[in-house]
């Protein structure tokens, strides 16, 4: 069986309907295909492979799942970014319990609409991008991102951004800005550093996801630029947020019923 390139296997198995286990949650996008009994062998080199989870490593199904996924450069190998990125998506669904992972529960692959271009027109569209002077913007929420007053990216949070990597991956000329914003509790120079801290860990896990660094503006603007009142718990909660941009598009592009 001939490897196929991470977005392409992704898309074949989105228009595969296995019928051998129970639905899966909408937001499981990843291609669990290969490694069955009867595949090919799948094998792994490269320097990222000793980090993986031996679940990963040592199961052909791993080793499958993770060909099929994260060899983002399509190079054959697994380098430590691409090892991370296949940790952090496995532990995601596998829980804590990894060595009980049920690798038949995942013959059942979701279809989503895909266009053409090969990203998901539904996910994008859940984005709610809105009309800047700068492009189309989404607002992602700190506690759908971070623990409050943290800048690691809670477990989960990848999932969040994967349709929209999916698409910059599809459309390598559209540039992003991406801006960190807190609430004011703290010091300004404290809400200065935390927001750019957290824009930088979006950023890098769009690096994770095999999108090109060079392609995003990154900032942060501490508390110098609320959207609603710092009295109150929910208007601090608003607050705390980054905002990405696709500088040049028209929101309007993503909020079209398919």
């Amino acid at each position: 069986m001939t490897r196929m390139i991470p977005n392409l296997a992704r898309a074949a198995a989105a228009t595969m309907l296995l019928a051998t286990a129970g639905p899966l949650l909408a937001q499981d996008r990843w291609d669990w295909g290969g490694g069955r009994s009867g595949d090919r062998d799948y094998g792994l080199v490269g320097g990222g492979v000793a980090a993986l989870f031996p679940e990963l490593r040592r199961t052909n199904r791993g080793r499958a799942f993770v060909m099929r996924n994260f060899d983002f450069n399509n190079d054959g190998r697994i380098n430590p970014r691409e090892a991370a990125a296949a940790n952090r998506a496995f532990a995601d669904f596998a829980g804590p319990r990894r060595d009980r992972f049920d690798w038949e529960a995942r013959d059942r692959v979701v279809a989503v609409p895909v266009d053409r271009d090969g990203w998901d027109q539904r996910a994008m569209r859940d984005y709610r991008f809105r009309q800047t002077p700068q492009g189309a913007t989404l607002t992602l929420q700190e506690d759908v991102l971070f623990r409050t007053d943290s800048a690691d990216l809670r477990p989960g949070a990848i999932e969040k951004l994967r349709p929209l990597a999916d698409y910059l991956r599809a459309n390598p000329g559209v540039r992003v800005s991406i801006v960190g914003h807190t609430d004011s509790r703290g010091s300004d120079a404290h809400n200065q550093d935390l927001s750019e801290r957290r824009a930088d860990s979006v950023r890098a896990a769009f690096d994770e996801m095999g999108v090109t660094r060079a392609r995003f503006r990154v900032e942060g603007r501490g508390e110098r630029e609320p959207i609603t009142t710092n009295a109150t718990a929910a208007g601090m909660r608003l607050n705390r947020r980054v905002e990405v941009t696709l500088l040049g598009q028209r929101a309007d592009r993503f909020s079209r019923a398919y």
